[in-house]
């Protein structure tokens, strides 16, 4: 039985689902009463860093190596759990717990290993050119943060790793979070069996019932979430109303379209909140979403999801029982479904119903432990 975890993460500049996920992961093992240290580093400190020192530290961490082997000597792990690792923790984490014989288990959170801007995107569609080969065309068309530079520095970061083996032989198991995503891991290298799959989830009670209006979208307004199909859906319904928290560089493209009301940034109990009173959460991604937390709370407040038939959305979102897929990049199709559900009160009810039974089948706090032990457990016993 697993009782001591060592998680690491590499915390973003912005913070976003995935630290929320690490710390909801956290908290979940600690409430069970396991022994969890973090091992955290903080994206806050490359603004301070030289361009050379930030990319011998992408490549491989000294800082992390002895600090890694301080905190296994004193806590004495069980099993080292990875989240992010870049760019300030890096790939030494791997080796150091090799040295100290401490298994390492690594969440898949997006496609980073893969797709130098982790989305698998470019130029507002899907592309796949660097999958399982050097990414030297993510170089090429600066494909990191726009830069030819950091482009290059996490391109050889990917190449030297892959060649020294450590993604192959340094972790013990990779978690996707769904089945598409580990289909996708694996035609990119990874070994097949030892990526396993483990979806993200939320810990959430039954909601009151309240009278339901209206439609609701939650997440960073940016390209890849697919905010202009979703303003230009909204423009073919007028009558339509739509709330939106969140904020992003994409936000401008909803200004003065009818119907739509910005609330910008709230906190997580409104979220929740404008959760139990919409008739449905929209996820237009036009991007493979590894797995949106807000799906998980959605359904867990008994809100169907009007989503993209896209990537892993097309698996989680089941057409007709737990919500409605459209064509990706569709806004004709999109606004078609939002019509559908706005006219079908009685029919969202029972998807509804459906929505909060599916969380509690797979999503539920419950049900991941379940599946995070089973984790763990099978990585000590392939170790011994």
């Amino acid at each position: 039985m697993v009782c001591r975890i060592l998680v690491a993460h590499n915390a973003y500049q912005h913070r976003g689902g995935e630290d929320s996920v690490v710390e909801a992961e956290i908290a979940l093992l600690r409430d069970r009463g396991h022994e969890v240290d973090v091992y955290s580093r903080s994206n806050d400190g490359v603004g301070r860093m030289s361009s050379l020192a930030l990319a011998r530290t992408t490549l491989w961490s000294d800082r992390t190596e002895s600090d890694l082997a301080e905190r296994i000597s004193r806590f004495k792990p069980d099993v080292i759990h990875a989240h992010n690792t870049f760019p300030l923790i890096s790939p030494s984490l791997y080796w150091a717990a090799s040295c100290a014989g401490v298994p390492v288990v690594q969440t898949l959170h997006n496609f980073r290993l893969m797709c130098l801007n982790a989305l698998f995107l470019r130029e507002g569609r899907v592309c796949e050119d660097c999958m399982g080969n050097v990414p030297w065309r993510g170089v090429a068309r600066a494909c990191y943060r726009g830069s030819h530079a950091a482009s290059a520095v996490l391109a050889g970061m990917l190449t030297l790793h892959r060649g020294l083996g450590t993604y192959r032989h340094k972790v013990a198991r990779y978690i996707a979070l769904n089945e598409f995503c580990r289909g996708k891991f694996i035609e990119g290298g990874l070994p097949a069996d030892r990526v396993v799959v483990k979806p993200n989830f939320v810990d959430f009670d039954v909601l009151e019932p309240m009278p339901r209006a209206g439609l609701l979208f939650v997440g960073r307004l940016s390209v890849e979430k697919g905010v202009a199909t979703l303003a230009e859906a909204m423009r073919q319904l007028p009558d339509a109303e739509l709330r939106v928290a969140g904020d992003g560089p994409e936000s401008g493209l909803l200004e003065g379209v009818a119907g739509v009301m910005r609330m910008g940034s709230v906190p997580a109990e409104v979220v929740r909140r404008e959760m139990g009173r919409a008739q449905a959460l929209v996820v237009p991604s036009i991007c493979y979403e590894n797995f949106p937390r807000t799906i998980a709370e959605a359904f867990a407040c008994n809100l169907p999801v009007i989503a993209s038939r896209i990537g892993a959305l097309a698996e989680i979102v089941r057409d007709g029982k737990t919500g409605l897929l459209f064509e990706p990049g569709n806004p004709r199709d999109l606004a078609d479904k939002m019509a559908w559900v706005l006219a079908h009160p009685e029919q969202m009810e029972v998807m509804g119903r459906n929505a909060r039974a599916q969380y509690e089948a797979e999503f539920s706090a419950e049900v991941n432990y379940r599946l995070l032990m089973d984790i763990y457990d099978g990585v000590l016993v392939g170790r011994r």
